[in-house]
């Protein structure tokens, strides 16, 4: 994910690993759902801070969806999202 959008990653039921955040924006939201839309049931919220340590890190989840996996990004941070 490379841009500020909604991302629909993945459509029924899955498995929610990891975010790697490959290119990290300063104060940047992402927001993931159990839906195949930006709203529902909110499975978490990243929020990154105003003064980043680093610019690449993951994020470990490895939470179960059923609807669907979609994640609304809110800047330009390149972002890589590890699911089955």
């Amino acid at each position: 994910i490379l841009t500020a959008t909604t991302t629909t990653v993945k459509t029924g039921a899955g498995h929610l690993h990891a975010i790697t955040f490959n290119k990290a924006v300063a104060s940047e939201v992402w927001t993931m759902y159990d839906n195949t839309a930006g709203s529902g049931t909110k499975i978490g919220t990243i929020t990154l801070p105003a003064t980043l340590l680093e610019d690449v890190f993951t994020l470990i989840y490895d939470v179960l969806f059923t609807i669907g996996l979609t994640i609304v990004s809110g800047s330009t941070s390149d972002g890589t999202v590890s699911y089955s």
